[in-house]
């Protein structure tokens, strides 16, 4: 399945998120405004908003709710790429240019920051401590992971253990705590939630697991992105982690002089990617991930928006952008 055909059961859930994010993204202040909509005409998958819809329909949630913390949900996504892209000095997202390209680094971090800010204050309007206390706690989390990635940057000797804990927490737990509040609304039994969250734990490694192979592998104009950007910025990911695991002695030299200096030849580097068994050793990480996902949610009851989160599990692995 593609992702149009995975979101259908929550199509018109998904119409009333962009009509909230539109709506709450409305400010006195022209540039939130003006950026708020640029970001929102860049489209992307919408994720991680979509898990909590479908977690909370799949639990026969019945109520509006789940629209609001959708949008929160996209909001905190969308603070968190703002930032990325003013530390990362990325030019390039979903195909266009990025917020900071065009407005600069100062007003990205601020409308950032005011992301962040509004989706607390919509958090509050759900009356819910327990969904305010895993959102907070989230937004922390990834906090952390950036701060790790940062410590990461530029190191030939990261671990595969190390590398996962930054994927867990930067990428990962949002996904998590998407997947729990949608379970949390529904007034899911704890076991339902510990399984929601697992879900989400796990189909987030796995899309971040293969973002890793397709910066090697894919199209610049299919994933919208710079390919190559994470060798350039010096990020040790899982094929270049491998690689420096099983190559030749010359590969590994390679890899260590790319990642501690950003400056290599990405034909020489991405050959020595395809000449080990990185990209499927990367994309097997991910199969294994996206398997527990669907583990997790054996005990859910068959529906229509259960079928699509186990369908998810295998976009989530096989898509090219």
């Amino acid at each position: 399945m593609n992702l149009p055909e995975l979101i259908a059961p929550i199509a018109e859930d998904m119409k009333e998120v962009d009509a909230v994010i539109r709506a709450r993204l409305d400010s006195e202040v022209v540039l939130i405004r003006t950026i708020g909509d640029y970001i929102v005409g860049a489209g992307g998958k919408r994720m991680r908003p979509a898990l909590v819809l479908m977690i909370a329909r799949a639990l026969g949630y019945e109520g509006r709710n789940h629209h609001v913390l959708a949008a929160v949900v996209e909001f905190i996504h969308t603070a968190t790429l703002l930032h990325d892209d003013v530390v990362d000095e990325s030019d390039l997202r979903r195909g266009r240019q990025t917020a900071n390209a065009v407005f600069g680094n100062a007003a990205s971090v601020l409308v950032g920051d005011y992301l962040y800010s509004r989706s607390f204050e919509m958090m509050v309007d759900v009356d819910s401590m327990r969904v305010m206390k895993i959102l907070s706690e989230a937004t922390t989390v990834i906090a952390e992971g950036e701060v790790l990635q940062l410590l990461n940057v530029h190191d030939p000797d990261v671990s595969q253990e190390r590398y996962l804990q930054v994927v867990r927490y930067k990428t990962a737990k949002l996904f998590e705590a998407a997947a729990r509040v949608g379970a949390v609304i529904a007034n899911a039994t704890p076991e339902q939630e510990e399984a929601a969250a697992a879900y989400g734990r796990h189909i987030g490694t796995a899309f971040q697991l293969v973002d890793d192979v397709l910066d090697y592998s894919g199209a610049a104009d299919a994933l919208g992105k710079n390919v190559g950007d994470d060798l350039r910025e010096g990020k040790p990911t899982l094929p270049l982690i491998r690689v420096m695991e099983v190559g030749t002695p010359e590969q590994r030299a390679m890899i260590r002089t790319a990642i501690e200096t950003g400056d290599a030849d990405f034909e020489a580097v991405a050959a020595a990617i395809r000449e080990t068994d990185a990209l499927e050793h990367a994309r097997e990480a991910a199969r294994q991930e996206a398997q527990l996902a669907r583990e997790a949610l054996a005990g859910y009851p068959i529906s229509v928006y259960q079928e699509s989160l186990l369908e998810f599990c295998a976009f989530a692995v096989n898509r090219d952008r």
